[in-house]
């Protein structure tokens, strides 16, 4: 055993190592060579300004461990037609998946998440657009466009951002008016006929008003085959619509505001289950019943959303303290239905069958057709020039939606076997405190203090069963009503060394409130989770060098989960449920890095570290129902497996992110290269470890060659994503047949784009 962990140590070292080799380089060849007196400043990097801590504030001052993306490498990342997963192990530590495709994702920091399907699942990672938080996993869908900087919040954020946080934050930042005219054009056309077309314009128009209006379109045709029906181009394309208006007020006095009002429509095929696809004992791909190209399916896979919302954000400046009020509406409508089994017949039923052994079929719809979600926010931040700064405030949330779970006898006709409605109210609300004290130069001290109340009313009820053939009656209604107080902290510290290295440390709590699970179709119980909680430990540096040519932040954490919330799916009956086990530990580290090089070349690394363990002794959950070759010990009742020293499902241990900016001038304008790498390691897809459920490691590589023209302001480039092909299972259902899905094939692309 000794063995294998240095083997997998060593695999971590040996990344961190490529760009600790840079990064000598860079101060070898840079910072030696030169008065760092003299040019300190020259071909420095730009300072990187977040907003993580509710202020304005540098990323090397804050004792958070915060990785932050600019417009140039989200641009370059989401280059074609895709959705919030091109971030999917692109920081350190951050992964995204999703068993819906464009809608419903889901995010896990440190390895800490939680892989439920349901339409009211909860999250520990929280999903924050122009500070307004997205509390549905259906919300966390829309498309990222104009979008000025997303920062990645590692660790527990409960004293500022509250509940469901005790993960970490991603947190979005749209491009605001200002009073000039300001705007872009891009274009791009590539694989599979995708289409991708976004602009945005802005301007003043006098008086302290300005605005900005941003559109987006996306557009990709079928082209996944369906080898049971015969049709060709049969799945896989959408049509994507994405708006955001922005009105703001600012005329330099006591009064700032800004409105915003945002849309999305999505159209198109769900995402694909693919039958047997996985090798009977090991994790490779089934080449007998696998191609990329073609699925075979007897039912439907359609997808249509629409979601809309806004926020009026305001601000007065009072006795040298700001009063700013947040109020946020969220409404979004879903129908995804899924051929579930992935395949065709079955053949407990029907002599026909494939692609392998179908035991039944599975074709499944999730709605919601009815869903809000209004917060508000007031906070009261003072601006002291050093010494005490504080900020203090409430914050409120109410949300109200429908759930419908359909079944389908594809069978006999498509028609409805199986319904199941869920409707869940939730009311929350905290009040929160946070500030910091200048000791010297050089010490800083800091701590927060956040209450929180959450409070659920919950009901479902069955009212057809697909088992009704058996005699199984309808079900319900059954209530459930959890509620929770929690008092959630933080410390930190900061030491300043100098002007270029700041060391921290933190300590900070995170709880999420109970979580409920009401998939009726084939079980009968609602499951509730109680409340968890979480603990971490973070120390790190912050360093600039070289004269600001070259940025490094680098810590260490752990953290403990007690009560933590697991959600137990699949198995042979096809029911979910979430579970608490006593504990999940987690340890490791993150590392970020930018060096400039040379004035043409600019190098960004973003790498995470993470071992997560659960602990529960008696934790057993059901395993699979398909031949599959489980690893872990049984439980007492059969069919069951104990989990204790499993890690948690999707947590790769390593994740690593490498870009590559160049550039030169060439005739009247520029030509440049950006390259970007991406690697997760392998993952456990479920709660007990089986051969088939544990996904191979992944790389993939993405590039762009291009030429800037005309001051700058035009565009045209060439790109490609997962460039070598790479094919990898990434999601696995553990129920009845080995059924994946596969990540997304290779593209190519041109683009042009226009900035004014």
């Amino acid at each position: 055993m000794k063995k294998l962990h240095t083997a997998r140590f060593n695999r971590a070292g040996l990344l961190v190592s490529v760009p600790a080799v840079l990064l000598a380089s860079a101060i070898g060849n840079n910072a030696m060579a030169q008065d760092a007196t003299d040019e300190a400043n020259e071909g420095a990097l730009e300072e990187v300004i977040v907003t993580a801590t509710k202020r304005v504030e540098n990323i090397q001052d804050i004792p958070i461990s915060i990785t932050a993306l600019n417009q140039s490498q989200i641009e370059q990342m989401s280059a074609g037609v895709p959705d919030i997963r091109f971030m999917n192990a692109r920081v350190g530590n951050l992964t995204i998946e999703s068993s819906f495709g464009r809608v419903f994702p889901r995010f896990y920091i440190r390895g800490y998440g939680n892989t439920d399907f349901d339409l009211n699942a909860s999250q520990p990672v929280s999903y924050v657009v122009d500070e307004v938080v997205q509390e549905n996993p259906i919300l966390k869908g829309f498309p990222v466009f104009d979008v000025e900087r997303i920062e990645v919040l590692r660790g527990p954020q409960g004293s500022l951002f509250g509940r469901n946080t005790p993960a970490g934050i991603v947190k979005l930042d749209s491009v605001k008016p200002v009073d000039v005219p300001d705007g872009y054009f891009r274009a791009s056309y590539g694989t599979y006929n995708a289409a991708r077309m976004e602009g945005a314009f802005g301007t003043g128009f006098g008086n302290g008003w300005s605005t900005r209006f941003s559109l987006l379109y996306m557009h990709q045709d079928d082209w996944v085959d369906n080898g049971y029906t015969g049709e060709k181009d049969a799945y896989s394309g959408f049509d994507e619509w994405a708006a955001r208006l922005q009105l703001a007020y600012d005329n330099g006095g006591d009064f700032r505001a800004l409105f915003n009002v945002h849309y999305r429509d999505l159209d198109g095929s769900a995402i694909l289950f693919r039958a047997n696809i996985i090798e009977p004992g090991s994790n490779g791909l089934n080449e007998e019943y696998y191609d990329r190209d073609t699925v075979y399916f007897d039912g439907q896979n359609t997808q249509e959303l629409t979601q809309w919302g806004g926020f009026a954000k305001l601000e007065w400046d009072i006795a040298g303290l700001t009063l700013t009020s947040i109020t946020g509406y969220e409404n979004v409508e879903l129908f995804s239905r899924g051929d579930i089994d992935g395949g065709f017949g079955g053949c407990f039923v029907v002599d026909e069958c494939g692609p392998g052994f179908i035991p039944f079929d599975a074709e499944t719809a999730d709605g919601m057709p009815d869903h809000r979600q209004w917060t508000q926010e007031f906070r009261l931040t003072s601006h002291n020039d050093g010494g005490f700064n504080w900020i203090a405030g409430f914050f409120y949330f109410n949300e109200k939606f429908t759930i419908d779970t359909i079944n389908y006898s594809t069978l006999f006709g498509g028609d409805v076997n199986g319904l199941v409605e869920q409707q869940q109210k939730t009311k929350a609300y905290a009040f929160f405190g946070s500030g910091t004290y200048d000791i010297n130069e050089q010490w800083r001290l800091g701590a927060g203090i956040r209450y929180s109340h959450d409070e659920k009313d919950y009901w479902a009820e069955r009212y057809l069963s697909p088992l009704s053939f058996l005699d199984v009656p309808p079900l319900g209604p059954i209530y459930a009503d959890p509620d929770d107080d929690k008092v959630t902290w933080d410390v930190t510290a900061n030491y300043f060394q100098n002007d270029d290295i700041n060391w921290y440390a933190r300590i900070a709590t995170g709880f999420r409130a109970p979580s409920i699970q009401g998939r009726l179709l084939f079980g009968d119980t609602v499951s509730v989770a109680e409340s968890e909680t979480s603990t971490s430990y973070e120390g790190g540096v912050k360093m600039l060098m070289a004269g600001g040519k070259v940025r490094v932040n680098f810590n260490l954490f752990t953290y403990k989960v007690d009560d933590a919330q697991l959600t137990a799916v699949g198995g042979e009956a096809n029911f979910n449920q979430v579970i608490n086990a006593d504990k999940v530990k987690g340890k490791g580290f993150e590392l970020d890095l930018q060096a400039q090089l040379t004035p043409n070349l600019l190098i960004s690394y973003s790498m995470g570290y993470t071992d997560t363990e659960i602990r529960d002794d008696n934790l057993a959950v059901a395993g699979c129902g398909a031949p599959c070759t489980v690893t872990d010990p049984p439980g007492d009742v059969a069919g069951s497996y104990l989990i204790n020293g499993n890690p948690l499902p999707q947590a790769p241990k390593i994740t690593s992110n490498l870009i590559v900016d160049w550039s030169k001038q060439l005739a009247s304008g520029a030509i440049y290269f950006q390259g970007d790498w991406v690697y997760r390691s392998k993952i456990n897809f479920v709660l007990y470890e089986a051969k088939e459920y544990r996904g191979k490691s992944l790389s993939e590589i993405g590039l762009r060659v291009g030429y800037r023209f005309g001051e700058g302001n035009h565009d045209l480039s060439v790109f490609g994503r997962n460039i070598s092909d790479r094919e990898r299972n990434i999601y696995t259902i553990d129920f009845n047949n080995l059924t994946g899905i596969i990540n997304e094939p290779r593209t190519w692309g041109v683009e042009y784009a226009w900035r004014y």
